[in-house]
C-alpha cells in the first residue's frame, strides 16, 4: 500500500551504491538467482600424514591460513562499517552536506563496490553491453524483419502472431537510431513527430500510402493534414455521433462511450481527436517492420500496442469497450465462421458500438456478387448474436450490441452462449472462443446507464462489490496514491525540468508544457496510480498492466474508465523500443520474486530499458532487499538510480532511476 515519501534522494547517479555493501546481496533472496554470490570451497585435509615433518608443516600451514582468514574478516569488518557510515551520510535528506565533501563519499561508496566486486568474484556484476544496430527497433516474440525489410515488398499483408520463447529475448542494451531526437512535448508532440525516430522506408513514402495522410517537413512528420477518410478525422467523427443518434461527437460522453478499440488505426488520428472530447482510444495494430501504426501511434503520445485478431483473444476481459472501431482494418469478418465477430462481441460492453468503415460497404462495390455475399454473411452473422443495425452512411456502418441478456439466453442457433467453464473474464492469449461470452457477468450493464465519465472513475460500494473491493480498502488506497503521487512530481520536477527552474508557487515551469506523456504502471492494482495522476490535472495517459502473477483487477480498471492489459512481464511487452517516458512499478518484485526460476530480475529491467524513452524515468517501490538489488541491476543497464527514504514505518524505499541517451557512434 502506497504511504508518504520523505524528499531526498541518497547517492547521486551511478556512483552511489544505495546501500549495498559486500554483504548486501541476500544469499537466500529468489528473486534472481543470477546475482547471488559465489560459495567458496569448504577446505578439507584428505591425505594421510605419514611423517612428523608432514604433520609439522601441516600445522604451520594451518596456522598460516588461521591468520589470513583473521586478516580477512577483520578487512570485510572494516568496510562494511566504513561503507554503511559512508551511506548514513549519504542517505541524509537534510541537505548540509557539503557538495564536495558528499562527492567524496561518493566516491568511496564506488571504490567499495569495485572492492566488493573483486573480492566476492561476481563478474554478472559488469556493466551490460549494447546491441548490434539492427536491433534498434527490436519486437520481441514477434517476427522481426531486419534492415534488408527496405528491398521488401512493403504492400505485402502478413500478419505476424505473438510467440514468445527465451530465445526472443534480448541480452543487450538496444541503442536509438543515429539521428534520434527527444520526442516533442505535449501537446505539439501530437501533431508534429521526428521523422528519425520511427522507421520509415523511402519506398512506403514515394507509395503514396502515407503521403495522403502525412506532410513531410524537412525533420518532421506533420499529422495536422491527417486525412484519415475523406472528409477529414473531424467530420467522420462527427458522422459517427449522428449515426448513433448524437447531435456530435462532444455528446459520446453522455451517451456513455468513453473506452475506445480502435483496429488497424492508421496512426491514431482517430484517437487523438476522440482525447480531448474525453474519450480514452486504445489503438491495436499488427506487429509491422516499417511504417508501423503502433509506433507512430506511441510517438504522438496517444495509446498504442501490437495486437492482432489471429488465433487468441485479445489480452482484455470481456464487457470492457464502449465502442469498438475498424476504418479499412482489412479484417475478413465473414472468414472463420465469424469468429472474429464473436471477439468483439466479448469485447463490447451490454449497448456498445461496432463501428466498420470499408470501401466494401458502398453501393458501387455491392454490385460486384462476390462483396454481396460477403456482405449478406456479416449481416446475417450480426443478428444471430444480438446486434442491431442502427445505421449505414456511404462506407460506414454501425452496429449497435443488444443491452438486454434476454435475446441471448432465447438464442436457438449458432453461435451459443459460452459454458461456464469457458467465460474467463481476463483470458491471457487463449485461443478465440466460438461462443459468446460474459452474458452471466455482474458487469453486465448498458453503457446508458453507467455512471457517465469522470463520476464512473470513483465507483460506489456496490460498484466495488462486483470485484471484491471493499470501499473501505478502495478509498484508502485512492487517498495514499493522490499523496504519493504528489510527492513523485515534487522528486521529479527538479530533476526533469533543470532547464527550466521552478519558482516558488508556480504549479509547472512554462514552457514545458509537459515532458511526460506515456506512462506505464507495471502492477496497477485498482488503477490507483492512474486515477491519483488525473486528479492532479497531469497531461499523461497511463497503460495499466496486471500482471498474470497477481491478484486480476483488470475489470475494475476498465470499468473505471481507464485502459489497460493483462501481461507476463517474464515475457516482451507487446510494444516497440523507446516508446514510454515513465515506467511505474509499486510491489512489483515481491510478487514475481515467487516465481523463482521463471525470470532474473536482469531479464525485467533489460524490457523495461527496451520500452523506456531515452532519458525516461522508472520508480520502484518495494522493500528495502529488493529495491537494494534493483539497485544493482540498474547499475548493470548504465542507468542513474538514486534511493530515496520512505516516511514509512514498512521495510520499503524508492527507487528512482533515468535512462542515459546513449547516441549511437556514426559509422
Amino acid at each position: 500500500m502506497s504511504r508518504a515519501l520523505y524528499r531526498g534522494f541518497s547517492g547521486g547517479g551511478r556512483s552511489s551504491s544505495g546501500g549495498f555493501s559486500s554483504g548486501g546481496i541476500d544469499p537466500c533472496d529468489p528473486v534472481d538467482d543470477n546475482y547471488k554470490g559465489k560459495e567458496f570451497p569448504e577446505n578439507g585435509f584428505g591425505h594421510e600424514i605419514s611423517s612428523l615433518t608432514g604433520m609439522r608443516k601441516l600445522r604451520k600451514d594451518f596456522a598460516i591460513f588461521l591468520l589470513k582468514l583473521g586478516i580477512a574478516v577483520i578487512t570485510i569488518i572494516a568496510l562494511v562499517s566504513s561503507l554503511s557510515w559512508a551511506i548514513s551520510i549519504s542517505s541524509s535528506s537534510k541537505g548540509t552536506t557539503h557538495h564536495g565533501y558528499r562527492r567524496l563519499q561518493e566516491q568511496l561508496i564506488a571504490d567499495l563496490l569495485n572492492f566488493g566486486e573483486l573480492s566476492l568474484g561476481i563478474s554478472k556484476l559488469k556493466e551490460v553491453e549494447f546491441c548490434e544496430p539492427e536491433f534498434e527497433n527490436y519486437v520481441p516474440c514477434y517476427y522481426n524483419i531486419s534492415e534488408s525489410a527496405d528491398l521488401m515488398d512493403i504492400e505485402m499483408n502478413l500478419q505476424h502472431e505473438r510467440l514468445c520463447s527465451r530465445d526472443s529475448a534480448v541480452g543487450c542494451l538496444i541503442l536509438p537510431p543515429r539521428n534520434y531526437r527527444i520526442p516533442l512535448r505535449w501537446p505539439s508532440g501530437k501533431d508534429f513527430i521526428w521523422k528519425e525516430n520511427v522507421k520509415i522506408t523511402g519506398q512506403e513514402f514515394s507509395s503514396g500510402s502515407l503521403t495522403k495522410r502525412m506532410m513531410v517537413e524537412e525533420e518532421q512528420i506533420s499529422f495536422r493534414s491527417d486525412s484519415l477518410m475523406v472528409d477529414g478525422v473531424e467530420d467522420y467523427s462527427h458522422q459517427i455521433a449522428e449515426m448513433i443518434g448524437l447531435r456530435n461527437e462532444s455528446n459520446f460522453n453522455e451517451a456513455g462511450v468513453r473506452t475506445v478499440l480502435d483496429i488497424g488505426c492508421g496512426f491514431g488520428s482517430f484517437g487523438a481527436y476522440l482525447f480531448s472530447r474525453q474519450v480514452l482510444t486504445m489503438c491495436i495494430a499488427d506487429y509491422e517492420g516499417s511504417g508501423s501504426q503502433v509506433q507512430l501511434t506511441l510517438e504522438r503520445g496517444m495509446p498504442a500496442m501490437i495486437s492482432s485478431f489471429t488465433k487468441t483473444q485479445l489480452p482484455y476481459p470481456y464487457l470492457s469497450f464502449d465502442m469498438i472501431h475498424c476504418a479499412r482494418c482489412e479484417i475478413q469478418w465473414e472468414k472463420n465462421d465469424g469468429i472474429f465477430l464473436v471477439e468483439v462481441d466479448r469485447l463490447l460492453r451490454p449497448g456498445g458500438y461496432f463501428v466498420w468503415t470499408s470501401p466494401l460497404n458502398t453501393h458501387r462495390m455491392l454490385r460486384e456478387k462476390e462483396n454481396q455475399k460477403k456482405w449478406s454473411s456479416i449481416k446475417d452473422f450480426t443478428e444471430s448474436i444480438c446486434w442491431e443495425l442502427l445505421s449505414q452512411q456511404e462506407e460506414t456502418v454501425v452496429w449497435k450490441k443488444a443491452s438486454d441478456r434476454k435475446c441471448y439466453s432465447s438464442k436457438k442457433k449458432s453461435p451459443q452462449v459460452c459454458s461456464r467453464n469457458h467465460d474467463m473474464e481476463s483470458p491471457y492469449y487463449q485461443p478465440l472462443n466460438p461462443c459468446i461470452a460474459g452474458t452471466r457477468s455482474r458487469r453486465w450493464a448498458p453503457i446508458e446507464n453507467r455512471t457517465p465519465w469522470p463520476l464512473q472513475a470513483r465507483p460506489n460500494s456496490t460498484e466495488l462489490s462486483v470485484h471484491g473491493v471493499r470501499l473501505e480498502d478502495f478509498a484508502e488506497d485512492s487517498s495514499n496514491w493522490n499523496s504519493v503521487v504528489g510527492n513523485y512530481w515534487s522528486l521529479l520536477s527538479p530533476l526533469i525540468f533543470s532547464d527550466h527552474p521552478k519558482r516558488p508557487g508556480d504549479e509547472e515551469p512554462q514552457p514545458p508544457f509537459n515532458m511526460l506523456r506515456n506512462v506505464l504502471d507495471m502492477n496497477a492494482k485498482f488503477g490507483g496510480f492512474n486515477a491519483a495522476l488525473l486528479d492532479a490535472g497531469k497531461a499523461v495517459w497511463v497503460m495499466n498492466v496486471v500482471p498474470t502473477s497477481g491478484p486480476n483487477y483488470l475489470p475494475l480498471i476498465f470499468d473505471r474508465g481507464f485502459i489497460g492489459l493483462q501481461h507476463d512481464w517474464c515475457e516482451a511487452f507487446p510494444t516497440y523500443p523507446r516508446t514510454y517516458d515513465m515506467v511505474h512499478a509499486e510491489g512489483l518484485l515481491s510478487l514475481e520474486r515467487h516465481r523463482k526460476g521463471k525470470c532474473s530480475l536482469l531479464d525485467i529491467f533489460l524490457e523495461v530499458d527496451r520500452i523506456l524513452r531515452p532519458e525516461g524515468w522508472v520508480i520502484v517501490r518495494d522493500t528495502a532487499s529488493l529495491i537494494e538489488s534493483a539497485r544493482l541491476v540498474a547499475t548493470k543497464l548504465k542507468w542513474d538510480a538514486r534511493i530515496v527514504e520512505l516516511d514509512t514505518s514498512t521495510d520499503e524505499k524508492l527507487l528512482v532511476c533515468q535512462k542515459p541517451f546513449f547516441k549511437k557512434q556514426q559509422q
